[in-house]
């Protein structure tokens, strides 16, 4: 019952934040991975994500500056700057948080994480428009 309830805490949480793209990282690991798609449902978004801690707009900046941060994860970030803008957050507190982690990641990951925030700005014009 516990499992159920983290469950759909964690799947209301994550469709808040990143809606249909949230889902879609679900469903392309049910063909290899379905446990571990429940896992990124359960924890992240049932436990963590629905902490009081933290508003959502704070905890999908600190998820941008993590993934820009660790240069290697362009899929993630992308769906994460989505997020990002979805709970409130502008194109330019995004872009800041990006250009932040050149003091800490170095160039090379702001400006990989820049080029991915691009591309998402340029998605959500198009989606607009």
């Amino acid at each position: 019952m516990q499992d159920d309830d983290r469950y759909r805490r964690g799947w209301e949480k994550l469709t808040e934040i990143d809606g249909e793209a949230g889902a879609r990282v679900v469903e392309s690991l049910k063909d290899i991975a379905p446990d571990f798609a429940r896992l990124l449902i359960e924890f992240p978004f049932g436990d963590i994500y629905s902490r009081p801690g933290l508003d959502l707009k704070s905890r999908e900046i600190a998820v941008v500056a993590a993934l820009t941060a660790l240069g290697n994860a362009a899929p993630q970030l992308k769906v994460h700057i989505h997020g990002a803008l979805n709970v409130g957050c502008t194109e330019q507190e995004v872009v800041e948080v990006i250009m932040q982690m050149a003091v800490y990641a170095g160039f090379p990951a702001a400006l990989n994480g820049l080029f991915v925030a691009r591309e998402v700005f340029a998605e959500r014009a198009i989606g607009k428009g």
